[in-house]
């Protein structure tokens, strides 16, 4: 391809509000230009912008320039407002849903250990990470979730196979590996509803290494806490007020 076809595609991309396929590309020209010739036309730019801030990059939902990661300290003193910071729960239930998908709520509390708050999966929904693609063939017919293009588009990432691959499988680990991408997460405290004995109770649970302690682990932990608290409490009571 010469390099003024080169310049309409560049020019298209840097100017398109969303990311373009190859066949919007395709429509660029009255000529006939084949598929092969606009891929390697892509393949050129992106070798061109190597050395720049910016980079032509291909995700699930076409090509589009993005900056790099390299540029953001500087482009987020253009923007006073931070990005949004997601809590260890929802980053957590992200990445359970993004390496287990189609997967029901019932499923990821049980790989968690702790039951999905409805505002965690609502702050998913609407950022538009994930959707319900269907039903299980179980009793209550509980909803499947899974990723949306959105997510992978968020991402940076082509398809679900370029999610990084995890050498531990565990909820903690694949959260710190999604909050490395484009994503923020709190690593400070948050509530949780832990389930005990049958009942919900919410309790605080800290922040704490991967490497240290595992999910099953801070449910056992925070469990003998909340006993130990309880118990006295009853013991000191009036007898008239037993």
């Amino acid at each position: 391809m010469d390099d003024h076809n080169k310049r309409v595609i560049e020019t298209a991309l840097l100017c398109a509000q969303e990311p373009l396929t190859v066949a919007d590309l395709s429509r660029l020209f009255v000529e006939d230009i084949t598929t092969a010739d606009i891929d390697e036309a892509l393949v050129e730019l992106q070798r061109a912008w190597d050395d720049k801030g910016m980079e032509l990059v291909h995700i699930a939902t076409g090509w589009r320039f993005q900056s790099r990661l390299s540029m953001r300290e500087y482009l987020d003193r253009l923007t006073p407002e931070k990005p949004p910071k997601y809590s260890r729960a929802v980053m957590e239930t992200l990445a359970i849903i993004a390496y287990r998908q189609p997967v029901t709520r019932g499923e990821i509390e049980e790989i968690r250990g702790v039951a999905v708050s409805s505002n965690v999966m609502k702050q998913l929904e609407d950022r538009g990470w994930v959707e319900v693609i269907g039903h299980k063939e179980t009793v209550g017919r509980p909803g499947l979730y899974a990723t949306t293009k959105q997510f992978l588009d968020d991402l940076s990432l082509t398809n679900l196979q370029s999610l990084p691959v995890l050498e531990d499988a565990a909820p903690m680990a694949a959260a710190e590996q999604l909050g490395q991408a484009v994503m923020e997460f709190d690593p400070s405290a948050t509530v949780e509803t832990v389930i005990i004995d049958g009942e919900e109770q919410a309790i605080e649970v800290e922040a704490l290494e991967v490497t240290e302690i595992t999910v099953e682990e801070t449910v056992i932990e925070e469990t003998e806490e909340l006993t130990e608290e309880v118990t006295p409490e009853s013991e000191d009571k009036p007898d008239e007020t037993k």
